[in-house]
């Protein structure tokens, strides 16, 4: 049976999340613009470089899933595929497989993304805001 476009690219940002370096949770993410095409992957980790905190542990590491983020040195996946775009204005949905922290759906309200898919909940997310701003938030079972 053919996947879904959704599964299909949460199949990717899966794939993509296994090159996270941070020693807490590797999380994965893609961008597709409205046709579907592919515009940006990002994973979890430290400006490249760095020593992972998969070899070396930052002080974040000791820190619960979602608390001692301003302890963390790793950028978010969202982040790093955000960088990556030519322009923010053509990304229409946003894969990740973990559901943004608050930051991070601050600097994706800055782009014309619609759409927030992802899979493992998350403490301390964005979700409120991102539906005060009339923008879709789905979890993929």
């Amino acid at each position: 049976m053919r996947p879904s476009k959704d599964r299909c690219m949460m199949d990717i940002a899966m794939i993509v999340s296994q090159r996270g370096e941070c020693a807490r949770r590797k999380v994965g993410a893609v961008i597709i613009d409205k046709e579907g095409r592919i515009l940006a992957t990002g994973f979890n980790g430290k400006a490249p470089g760095e020593v992972p905190c998969t070899h070396s542990p930052c002080p974040g590491a000791l820190y619960p899933s979602g608390t001692g983020l301003d302890k963390c040195q790793a950028s978010h996946s969202e982040a790093s595929a955000l960088v990556q775009l030519a322009s923010p204005q053509l990304a229409d949905t946003i894969y990740v497989t973990t559901a943004p922290c608050i930051s991070c759906v601050k600097m994706l309200l800055l782009t014309s993304i619609k759409r927030i898919v992802y899979m493992e909940p998350y403490p301390n997310n964005g979700k409120e805001l991102w539906v005060a701003n009339k923008r879709e938030w789905e979890q993929l079972l």
